[in-house]
């Protein structure tokens, strides 16, 4: 949680306190754009991008949402364009394993397996779909910081989630069964 006196201070100007703020966030701001687009280089670019549009308007940040709302609201917006630009592609680079001990290596392979499904998934998702998933079980934003975030009904985004498990649900029971991939 970013507190509130570290804004204030970024927002009147204070420099150190603008870059503090933004290392802070930027972490959270890769991680969402990450799953939002499912590809890396789209994703560091979009946070890139989102990091300098919250450098530059930071002054514009007015308290009647949360600061994560707000920037959650960039970062997704700069992700919709992104998305609507270029088609996300799935990525397929290799991915290092690292064990920690041999005895539970089957274990750490079927849960970088698993992940890897449901990134997969997540992906397949349509973009306002993706999104809301992203922001609910990613960021861990409550359903009416989703609808600020988003500035969507509430009962929208809870639709939204619903159907999204559904299709989910579908996705990774295909997986399973050794179906649809790509």
């Amino acid at each position: 949680m970013v507190e509130p006196a570290l804004i204030k201070a970024a927002q009147a100007g204070d420099r150190e306190a603008l870059v503090s703020l933004l290392r802070e966030i930027e972490h959270q701001v890769y991680r969402t754009a990450y799953y939002l687009l499912n590809h890396e280089q789209d994703a560091l670019d979009a946070a890139q991008e989102a990091l300098i549009r919250i450098y530059t308007k930071i002054g514009s940040y007015e308290e009647k949402a949360q600061f994560r709302t707000w920037v959650q609201r960039i970062v997704t917006n700069i992700c919709i364009d992104k998305f609507r630009r270029k088609r996300p592609s799935v990525s397929i680079d290799e991915h290092e394993l690292v064990f920690q001990a041999r005895d539970n290596v089957e274990g750490e392979v079927l849960s970088a397996y698993a992940a890897e499904e449901i990134r997969e998934a997540i992906g397949k998702l349509p973009e306002h779909h993706r999104t809301v998933v992203v922001l609910r079980y990613l960021q861990d934003f409550s359903y009416n910081e989703i609808a600020d975030s988003l500035g969507l009904p509430l009962n929208t985004v809870k639709s939204y989630l619903f159907r999204a498990r559904q299709q989910l649900q579908v996705l990774l029971h295909d997986y399973q069964k050794g179906g649809v991939r790509g």
